[in-house]
Formats: C-alpha cells, structure tokens, sequence
C-alpha cells in the first residue's frame, strides 16, 4: 500500500466529525506554530529592550559619580592653591556620592542579578567605604592613586551594565547611536575634561609647566579633538534614522553648545606645542570646567531621549503583539465558520443517504434521492440512485452466487476433514508406541489449521525402530498433502529394510522433489531421521536441534545442520547427509520438536525460545515422558495466552527405560 492509499485509508476510516476535528487540528498546530514563533519573537525583543531600560536606570547614579570624583580629586589642591575657587565642599560632593551610593545599592538590589554587576559594585562601594575611613592618612599622590583606582572601577562597572544589559548590541541606528555616545564616548571625554583640569590645577601650582606635562596637554587636546568630531558625526547619523523626529530638536542645541567648548578648548591647548608660549592654565580649568557641564547636560538629555526611543520600541513591540492576537482570532473565527457550515451541508447528505440507505436494507428498493446540490455530494446522490436502480438485479445474481459459494465451501470442508482425518489416522497410537523395547515415548502434534504441515512418527520393522520428525514450510492442506507423502516413503523404505541413511534420506528427496515439481509447488520439508538399538541413537537429516537431557539433569543440544539437507529442494542431496551417534543411558531423556514451540509467541510478540524449552525439560527430566510432553505443552500454552497461534506444534519425547 502506497502513501496516497494509506492516507486515504486512515481517512475513510474516520467519521465527519473526526475528520472535520483531525482537519481543523491540523490546520491549527501551524497556525499556532506561526504565532507562537512570532509571539516569541517579539517577546523576546520586549525583553532585550526593557533591558536596555534596566541598563540606563543603572548607569544614570555612575554617571554623577564620574562627575563627582574628579572634583573631589581637585578639591585636594584647593589649599595649595587659593586662586582656585569651585563652588562645592568636599563634604558637599562626599554628601552627593553617598546619596549616589545609596542610590545604586537600591538600584543593584533590584538589577544586580539580572545585570550581573553586584559583584563589581561590592567592589566599588567597599573601597569608597573605606576611602572615608582612611583619607586623613593618606598624601596627595595616595589621593590621586585612589581616586584614579576608583574611576577606572567606576568605568569597569559601566562597561559590564552595558554589555550584560544589551547596550553593546542595539539594533536600531538612532539608539544605538546615543548608547555609544552616552556609554563610550561622553565618558571618555568627560574623563580627559577631567585629566586637562588636574593637569592645568598642578601647572598651577608651580612657576611653569614641564615638558611631560605639555606633552600630556597635547595627547588629551588630540584625543578629545578626535572624539569630539566622531562625537559630531555620530550624533547627525542618529538625528538622520530618528523615525520619531524628537532627536533632532531636543538635542542640536546642547550638541552645538558642548562641540563648540571642546573646540575653544582643544583650540587653546594647541598653543601649548610652542615652548615659548606661557600656559593659560585658569582658561584652561574654566574651559574644560564649561566643557565638562555641557557634557553632563547633553548626557542626561541624551539617556532621557533613549529612554523615551526604547519605551517607544516596546510599545510598538506590545501593539503588534496584540494586533497579531487579533488577526488570529478573526481568522479562526472565520475558519471555524466555514467548518460548521460545511459540515451542517455534508451531514445533511450523509442523514438522507443513511435514512434511504436503511429503507433500501428493508428491501425497498424503490428509492429516490432529491437534493439540490452541485458539488461532489451530488455526483454521490446521483450515483447512489444509479446504484439503488442497480440493486434489484444484482440482489437476484448475488443470490445464485450465495448458495454456489456454500455449496462450494460445503465441499472444501468436507475435503479438508477427510485430510485431516488421514493425517490424524497416520500419527503412531498409543499402543504402537508402548510396544517399543527400551524407549518410554510420548508425542503431540497440533495443527495451526484445519491440515497442518509438521510430521512425527515411530516405527518398527523386524527389530529395527525408525523415529522422524519434520517440519514443512507453511501449513494448510498443500503442506499437509506433502506431509503424508514423507509418511508414506518413509514406512516404504522402512519395508524393504534400507539401512544407509544416505541412500534412506536420498530417496525420500528424490520422491519429494519430483512431487514438489509436478504439483509446481514451491515447498520443501525440514526431516531428521533416528534409528535406535539398544540405546544407541543414530542421527541423521537437517531439522531442529536435538536435546538430550542426561540421568544426572544436565543438557546436551546436538546440531543436525550438517547432517543432511531440506527435503525436495534439490534433486540430489547425497553429497549433504551424515549421521552421529548418541549413546542413551538409563534416565537420559530425548526430545524433538518442531519450530511451532520454540518460536511460539506471546501477546508481547516474544519469542518462547530453545533455552526456556530446555529449562523445563530440565525441571521435569526425573518424571515419565508423557509427564515431560505435558509440562512442556502446558509451558507453551502458558507463553502463548491469548495470542493466536500461527505454527503447526509439534513435540516427540524419548526416555531411555
């Protein structure tokens, strides 16, 4: 059976409302696929953007606090130098850091999991800590080393809050264009802002600046030059892919304004090349001062504006989601619509077919069926009536062919009892086989049908015992026919006192084959043939093992694979055949079978098998041999259960006397 047929088998197999329920299922797991896929999809980017939200909320405090240190560290040069006026204390700025501390501990409690950052925060937070409780002691290089351990700890949290909460990678030109600009390049030039004060507040300590400090004046003013028109540059990219158009307007100004101050500054410290220029390190504190509040400025503007995007991404995100949900509805509603009305049509056919189908059992052939339809129900309607119209005929014709197929059968019955009987009459009597000198034996044969194709007999003549056991391929009445053909040469060879087992078992094949070609049948017969003497047992024939059970419990198999070959499946098979002999002691039990038992199966589809075979002949060894057949046949039975059986079962048992 193909596929196509197989589908439309399982099909027909099924009511309408199975099939309706089996299409309508069907069409649903892709649907829901379909929308669990996109649902995910933009669930998973509501995520990846309420975490870019997280990442802002967490990096605003840090933000104050790089703003906060490196006045902090300035303050520290105050009373070295009494022209230098900041409008904050330290106490002022160390009140503002707490704030901002306490701020993050709150802000790390609810996201530092999620961030990763708590580790780094500890961090940070110990060592401020820990800057209160020791700053009395230390000089002002201890203070620089410090604050600048601080600040770089500071920009280590910042860069793990943005790659750990999604700002490293945002997809969208204009926002990600501010992240970098709040996260990367605002911080590093408020850093060297920072560095140019500290610098220009130790020039001012002194008559003159040194050589390293111009060279260092000089790298700051060429870094933050660069980055100033990357800055510039950035910034347009994001006004120019900013589909909302709030970019533009709320930032160009504070863009221009802190620009404009890098420029004036940068522009001032180029002078600081010529040695012969005196440095204007008050313009230079004032510039980067200015430069440093603009930065700050544009930098809270900017985080407000990225909130506002990625808040405005996320709606988005929910209204397509939402909008997805009704899509789907309406389209299952739709679909479900359709169903029903397509199935209240079909079942309207399928009642009046089954109402007239019922009449028409009855025997009321007069029936007609009226429907308007133009579809494929139609053309059934109309066949149906075709068919009803045929019916009367072909109801008489069936009629004559009813009782010529009983009378037939009738016949085939009788014929198959009549072979059955035959072969029944042909297994040796129970008489016969207590007539045996030296041997207890016990046989059972039962046919998976009516004619079964296994074979088993005992026979004397003239002193000599004779003992078959054979199994032909396939069971019914052909292979029960050839197996009274085995019978038959088997005692007829016996008659005329053949002893080589070569010749024995080569003339039985012969007989066979020719048989076997006559009625083009393409079976054959496994055969194994014993000859006993006085407790002595020659083998010889291909057929199952041989088991022989020893006076002291233990088992032997004997393998007849080479001791012959399948009868009628070659002309000649004399090359093919041997014999072995087996000496029989007191107590030693031998068993033949066919395999109908070791291959019987269960429910389970499982084999009952040679060594559970062995197991119970070893068990029951000690007991007569019609007690070892029926433990044996009871075992097998008792695997079979309710399993139908589907060989012939065939079983012969010899106990030496």
């Amino acid at each position: 059976m193909n596929r196509k047929s197989l589908g439309i088998h399982l099909m027909n197999r099924l009511s309408y409302p199975q099939k309706f329920t089996l299409i309508g299922f069907l069409f649903a797991i892709p649907l829901t696929l379909v929308m669990y896929l996109l649902i995910s999809e933009i669930n998973s980017r509501v995520d990846f953007t309420q975490k870019e939200i997280y990442g802002n909320e967490y990096l605003r405090p840090l933000r104050h606090l790089r703003e906060y240190i490196p006045k902090l560290q300035v303050l520290n040069y105050q009373p070295l130098n009494t022209n230098l006026s900041l409008p904050d204390t330290k106490a002022d700025l160390e009140a503002k850091m707490d704030a901002n501390f306490q701020s993050l501990v709150n802000t790390d409690i609810q996201l530092g999991n999620l961030l990763m950052s708590r580790k780094n925060f500890i961090k940070i937070y110990q060592d401020w800590q820990n800057f209160k409780v020791r700053r009395s002691q230390w000089s002002l290089e201890t203070y620089d080393f410090v604050y600048q351990r601080l600040a770089t700890d500071i920009d280590r949290l910042s860069a793990r809050v943005g790659d750990t909460s999604n700002l490293i990678s945002d997809p969208d030109l204009d926002t990600y264009y501010l992240i970098n600009a709040t996260w990367r390049q605002l911080p590093e030039m408020e850093k060297i802002l920072s560095d140019i004060r500290l610098v220009s507040q130790k020039i001012s300590l002194s008559s003159d600046a040194t050589p390293e400090e111009r060279a260092q004046l000089i790298t700051l003013s060429t870094r933050l030059r660069e980055i100033n028109d990357d800055l510039a540059i950035n910034m347009e990219v994001a006004f120019s892919n900013n589909r909302q158009g709030n970019l533009r307007s709320a930032l160009t100004q504070d863009l221009i304004r802190f620009n404009s101050l890098v420029k004036q500054l940068t522009k001032q410290l180029d002078k600081t090349i010529y040695q012969t220029v005196s440095l204007k390190y008050y313009a230079y504190i004032t510039g980067s001062n200015l430069a440093l509040n603009a930065s700050f400025q544009l930098g809270d503007k900017t985080v407000n504006e990225l909130d506002f995007l990625l808040q405005h991404r996320i709606d988005a995100f929910v209204n397509r989601r939402a909008l997805i949900f009704i899509l789907v509805l309406i389209i299952l509603a739709l679909v479900i619509y359709l169903f029903v009305s397509f199935y209240r049509a079909v079942m309207q056919t399928v009642f009046v077919l089954d109402e007239t189908s019922k009449k028409m059992a009855t025997g009321n052939f007069d029936q007609k069926i009226i429907l308007d339809n133009r579809d494929e129900l139609g053309q059934v309607v109309g066949a149906f009536n075709k068919i009803a119209d045929a019916l009367v005929g072909a109801n008489q014709k069936i009629t004559v062919l009813n009782d010529r197929l009983k009378a037939e059968n009738m016949r085939m019955s009788a014929e198959l009892e009549v072979t059955r009987k035959i072969q029944q009459m042909l297994l040796p009597k129970e008489r016969e086989l207590k007539e045996v000198i030296g041997l207890d034996i016990a046989g059972f044969m039962e046919a998976a049908e009516e004619v079964g194709g296994d074979y088993y007999d005992v026979l004397q003549h003239k002193g000599r015992i004779k003992i078959g056991i054979g199994d032909v391929t396939g069971h019914g009445l052909e292979s029960g026919v050839l197996m009274i053909m085995v019978q038959t040469a088997v005692r007829t060879l016996l008659a005329y006192n053949e002893p080589d087992p070569v010749r024995f078992l080569s003339a039985i094949n012969s007989v066979i084959y020719d048989n076997v070609q006559r009625m083009k049948s393409d079976k054959n017969a496994s055969l194994a043939l014993l000859d006993y003497e006085e407790g002595m047992l020659k083998l010889s024939g291909q057929h199952e093992e041989m088991i022989v059970v020893r006076c002291n419990g233990c088992a032997q198999r004997f393998d007849t694979i080479d001791l012959g070959f399948p009868i009628g499946l070659d002309a000649d098979i004399a090359e093919f055949v041997a014999e072995k002999s087996v000496q029989l002691y007191s107590g030693d039990v031998v068993v033949l079978y066919t395999d109908g038992i070791t291959e019987a199966k269960n429910m389970e589809k499982g084999l009952y098998g040679l060594e559970r075979l062995i197991q119970v002949i070893e068990m029951n060894w000690q007991r007569s041999a019609a007690e070892i057949r029926d433990a044996v046949i009871k075992d097998v039975r008792s695997h079979i259960g309710e399993e139908k059986v589907f060989d012939d079962i065939t079983l012969l048992v010899l106990k030496q006397k």
